[in-house]
């Protein structure tokens, strides 16, 4: 059961192109808040969050049946991407920047002894992070501006293939994007390469954040035709990478592609201040208690049924200790008259 999860943006939008029967998805307009995203891509392939999602996009679907890989592609600088396939959109409300480290920490902490694939790249910033077997099935991908311009020029590259219409080879922001959509066809490429890492147990996470159509609309304007161009060769591009990505998983994989024009606020991770106490107080001046944890009902139980059971047991064995017959139900004093008598 491998969810294909494509998220569109039209006007900050999030999409489901395709989604199997494990993750079911309803169809409305309610709006997702951007920083809730991580969450439903967690939530999708079985994992816990901190904080309830109160999101009726989202259903409960099929516990027993996981997706088997979860990718999102962040796509910048565009208000509407019309991808071309049947599927659910979301307005996205507050679009913050968000990341998957939430969802890598839960597939580590939990499968730490498989080493799954752990893929995350940002090509414009030469920002890669790998991790588990993505080290060696993707040791010849192009993570540097460098590497991505040479591998454009290769003989098997998707200049080859691709209509370019409006777009230039000798124009930077032209290779930027075209590098980009180069990087989606080399990842399906080499992991199809290394098929039974789709088959295994272990769910797999790709987080890609491109920027190359957000540079070709400040070099040309969003109503050239450059721009134009770029936005249907990417809408393209990530329905067909979404399509070999779901195959390569067996139909057992989320992919899911998240565009906003502009981020409301820089990305910044949460840290621990030294002024919390007294925040929190400020806060909370009538000494109200917190919300109990997702997880209290949980360990609650645990601990509870734990105990009665404990408590059972040691009744159980009081009662037979202090009913119990030496001569007959002990083996000590069995042997021991034994040996007496013949004595």
């Amino acid at each position: 059961a491998f969810v294909c999860l494509v998220l569109g943006v039209c006007g900050d939008e999030f999409s489901i192109l395709r989604s199997p029967q494990s993750v079911v998805f309803r169809d409305g307009s309610w709006p997702i808040p951007g920083e809730r995203i991580p969450d439903v891509a967690a939530l999708s392939m079985g994992f816990s969050v901190e904080d309830e999602l109160s999101w009726p996009g989202l259903a409960v679907g099929d516990l027993f049946h996981r997706p088997r890989a979860t990718v999102l592609v962040t796509v910048k600088g565009v208000d509407k991407l019309t991808l071309p396939v049947k599927g659910i959109s979301y307005p996205i409300e507050n679009a913050v920047p968000f990341s998957l480290d939430s969802v890598a920490n839960s597939i580590h902490t939990l499968f730490s002894e498989e080493t799954p694939v752990v893929l995350q790249l940002a090509p414009s910033e030469e920002r890669v992070y790998m991790v588990g077997k993505a080290n060696s099935v993707f040791e010849d991908l192009s993570v540097t501006l460098r590497q991505l311009r040479n591998r454009l020029f290769q003989d098997n590259s998707i200049l080859s293939s691709l209509p370019l219409n409006s777009l230039s080879r000798n124009n930077e922001a032209d290779l930027l994007f075209l590098s980009e959509l180069q990087v989606l066809h080399d990842i399906a490429s080499l992991l199809s390469r290394h098929k039974h890492l789709a088959k295994d147990h272990s769910p797999d996470l790709y987080s890609l954040e491109l920027a190359g159509l957000e540079e070709v609309g400040k070099r040309y304007g969003e109503d050239s035709q450059q721009f134009k161009d770029a936005s249907q060769i990417l809408a393209d591009s990530l329905q067909k990478f979404a399509d070999e990505m779901f195959n390569l998983y067996s139909g057992n994989a989320v992919v899911e592609v998240v565009a906003v024009k502009t981020f409301n606020s820089p990305l910044t991770r949460k840290t621990r201040s030294i002024l919390q106490s007294s925040q929190s107080e400020t806060e909370n001046p009538y000494n109200l208690a917190y919300p109990y944890n997702y997880n209290y009902s949980v360990i609650f139980n645990i601990i509870l049924w734990m105990m009665i059971g404990l408590a059972l047991a040691v009744i159980v064995i009081s009662y037979n200790l202090w009913n119990m017959d030496p001569g007959y139900d002990s083996i000590i004093y069995r042997m021991t008259n034994q040996k007496i008598r013949m004595d």
